[in-house]
């Protein structure tokens, strides 16, 4: 599980560097300020996320009987939802998906707690 989550998180990081270059080469000319603010914050989130995933790994590896793979799952789910929602949101302008943006929170949110909790007990 520890080398899945350093995997999936050295992966995550990867896209979400190529997806800020993205939007500040390719978007920047093409988007409104206000909806580059948007794309730019989901690429903010998740790449601190995709650190968290570095963080599971190392806690899965560090404390093999704990749940911290849980976490993982809640900061994944979180990077699909809240950084993909705003990312689909800021590029096409369908804005009932900000509705659905605060899930992704919830679910890093969510991590963060399941985080602590395993490595607490």
């Amino acid at each position: 599980m520890d080398r899945f989550f350093f995997v999936a998180g050295s992966l995550l990081a990867f896209f979400a560097v190529a997806l800020g270059a993205f939007a500040s080469h390719g978007l920047k000319p093409r988007l409104a300020p206000d909806m580059l603010a948007i794309f730019e914050t989901g690429v903010r989130y998740h790449m601190y996320h995709a650190l968290a995933l570095l963080a599971v790994a190392w806690a899965t590896s560090h404390w093999p009987e704990s749940k911290a793979h849980v976490a993982g799952w809640a900061f994944i789910f979180g990077i699909v939802v809240f950084s993909g929602s705003l990312y689909i949101l800021s590029t096409t302008g369908i804005r009932w998906l900000g509705a659905i943006t605060p899930i992704g929170g919830v679910g890093f949110l969510i991590g963060w707690l399941l985080l602590v909790w395993a490595v607490w007990r």
